[in-house]
């Protein structure tokens, strides 16, 4: 990165709702996702900022939102605390390679710490090859001895 750029972070506000909505897009087109997203403006918006269950940071490079990153508190009973849960982190392809998703990566690293959370965790699609090995050059660990299960769609509305 050169020392001319001004990395920043900032929450993200109710005014940037379509922005987040727009990063999800990206997101989920480079995950070659992009038809499983039903996401809109006002479901997001009550989501974020009405029930307040995620909260979005930004990482700008010269005031301008470069990435995004979009988490929740999840809870270890072994801990007996709270972790940070990281849904998503995107970074635009054309502002990869230069060290905006390390920077982002250990801000979200010192909320945990600031916020004295006992963990950071998230998942990454098997396929995905480049995070991955982003992931293992920051220290993290692939957890394979669990499974992650869901249940959603029908089936959810079936539990009652």
């Amino acid at each position: 990165m050169d020392n001319t750029s001004t990395i920043k972070f900032r929450f993200a506000t109710d005014t940037d709702t379509q922005l987040i909505l727009d990063f999800i897009h990206d997101l989920a087109r480079y995950e070659k996702m992009d038809h499983l997203v039903v996401a809109d403006y006002d479901t997001l918006h009550e989501q974020l900022f009405i029930k307040h269950n995620a909260e979005v940071l930004f990482v700008m490079k010269d005031d301008i939102e470069v990435g995004f990153a979009l988490f929740f508190h999840n809870f270890s009973t072994f801990l007996g605390k709270a972790g940070l849960y990281l849904e998503d982190l995107y970074v635009k392809p054309e502002y990869r390679g230069q060290g905006i998703g390390k920077r982002m990566f250990r801000q979200l690293g010192r909320i945990c710490q600031e916020r004295s959370y006992g963990r950071f965790e998230w998942w990454c699609l098997n396929w995905n090859e480049p995070s991955i090995q982003f992931y293992k050059s920051m220290g993290a660990e692939a957890m394979s001895d669990w499974t992650v299960f869901r249940i959603d769609g029908e089936t959810l509305k079936g539990l009652k």
